[in-house]
């Protein structure tokens, strides 16, 4: 059994974050939350979710995940206004959840979750960190993909540079460690990552304030932030680009 009420504007930032990676994700409602973890087909990106309970409206479930076309929930919510609720409701004996918004019930038959892969969390000790406004940092990942797809982070004690050489121009974002909220650097590093998915995930941060950026040389990069006053939690993990010359 589930009945699950949320704001349309929560559900909606749900979905958008985990669309940026792919297209069928695997929804875990826990006791505590709602728990997702996706990665592309390629393995070159994944996300890391969790919602508290308490960002819902209504939270009455029995522990069950269940798989679901993420273009299917968007379509219904997209027809809704930000403070419009929409409610969820799933039995085992039925095999279908129902989407209401207003005078408007949506039946979505959930996927085999055996088809949906969900990958474990990866541990990394990230060498170097900068948290910042989001919405810088978006600008400047818009701004280097004006030029070119593959992005170069560069940090040392002092700076944390966003560089982009194309072909025939480049993009320089520098920001000194008085303009970022903080800055933390065991040494100087360098990587490389592509834009192709960074600007989508970029769309989604850009608004929400702070976001905290790890990376060090040739690491995955760890991109952390959070929505609905801290009750949605979202880490985006990246795999470096290992070139030989940059």
């Amino acid at each position: 059994m589930l009945n699950v009420t949320a704001r349309q504007d929560l559900m909606n930032k749900i979905i958008e974050t985990l669309s940026v990676v792919v297209e069928d994700a695997r929804f875990e409602f826990k006791e505590n939350g709602l728990h997702a973890r996706v990665v592309d087909a390629s393995h070159v990106a994944m996300i890391n979710m969790e919602v508290d309970s308490a960002a819902f409206d209504t939270w009455e479930i029995e522990e069950t995940d269940l798989g679901l076309e993420l273009r299917k929930v968007k379509e219904l919510i997209s027809l809704g206004a930000a403070d419009d609720m929409i409610e969820m409701a799933y039995t085992p004996t039925s095999g279908v959840m129902t989407l209401n918004l207003g005078k408007i019930d949506r039946n979505i038959r959930p996927l085999d979750n055996t088809t949906i892969s969900s990958p474990n969390v990866p541990k990394i000790d990230i060498p170097s960190k900068v948290v910042m406004s989001g919405a810088a940092l978006a600008q400047a990942l818009r701004a280097a993909k004006q030029v070119g797809d593959l992005v170069n982070l560069s940090i040392d004690s002092e700076t944390f540079t966003v560089h982009v050489q194309g072909q025939t121009d480049s993009v320089t974002v520098s920001f000194a460690k008085d303009e970022l909220d903080s800055l933390e650097c065991t040494k100087p590093a360098r990587s490389q990552y592509s834009l192709t998915y960074l600007v989508p995930m970029a769309k989604v941060f850009a608004g929400l304030g702070e976001i905290t950026l790890g990376f060090g040389e040739s690491f995955p990069l760890q991109l952390s932030f959070s929505f609905n006053d801290g009750a949605g939690e979202v880490v985006y993990y990246l795999a470096p680009r290992v070139e030989s010359e940059y």
